[in-house]
């Protein structure tokens, strides 16, 4: 038998676990692409950062940031604009340009563990209606049906929980896999800021930018 045929046989319950399937497909797809670009260089463009920082030229740090879009940067360039203003502002700016780029690290994550779960259960109910059709035709025929009658009906009713945990394990899966990349990407990029506020904030550096204006 075909894989469609048996596709088919699951009924409407195999159509909302194979939206969840596309769902799920492009949210992986999305956030490999959003680890990758977050990841790119990190420690490269902090060690040029650092060496930057040593010039106290703040017009050149925030033009190397704007070459590099990625969280760190992002976050160090909100850093830099505040810069003046006082350290205060610049560590709040840091805090809030970081929770805003968690928050795009973390973004639709949460569909992972939605799906995760959604689609064993859709899988579930497609089987527990597929078993009340199955028995409502026992009854219809008086209960004389033959044992391959009654095997057909309960394996094409267990199609739907085969398919959703085919669906929901994977799901499962890169959930977990996306959260311990995202927390460790995370903890380098507060390390990083942590090391860029105390550089800022240091006596050493605003006596240099004195100097140069």
């Amino acid at each position: 038998m075909r894989v469609l045929d048996l596709y088919l046989k699951g009924g409407l319950i195999m159509h909302l676990i194979s939206i969840t399937l596309v769902i799920m497909i492009y949210v992986i797809i999305e956030k490999f692409l959003v680890i990758k670009r977050a990841k790119a260089n990190v420690k490269e463009f902090i060690v040029s950062i650092k060496g930057l920082v040593k010039s106290a030229n703040i017009p050149e740090i925030i033009d190397y940031c704007n070459s590099h879009n990625t969280p760190i940067s992002r976050i160090f360039k909100q850093g830099l604009l505040k810069h003046g203003f006082g350290d205060d502002k610049v560590r709040e700016a840091i805090e809030m340009a970081g929770r805003s780029e968690v928050f795009n690290l973390e973004k639709r994550l949460s569909i992972l563990a939605t799906i995760a779960g959604v689609a064993p259960l859709l899988g579930f109910l497609g089987t527990v209606t597929g078993m009340i059709n199955a028995f409502m035709t026992i009854q219809a025929l008086g209960g004389i049906v033959s044992p391959s009658d009654l095997a057909g009906g309960i394996w094409e009713a267990l199609l739907t929980t085969a398919y959703g945990l085919i669906v929901g394990i994977p799901a499962y899966g890169f959930y977990n896999y996306f959260v311990t990349k995202i927390n460790r990407l995370v903890h380098e990029i507060e390390i990083a800021t942590t090391e860029f506020i105390d550089i800022l904030s240091s006596e050493e550096f605003k006596n240099q930018i004195k100097s140069e204006k």
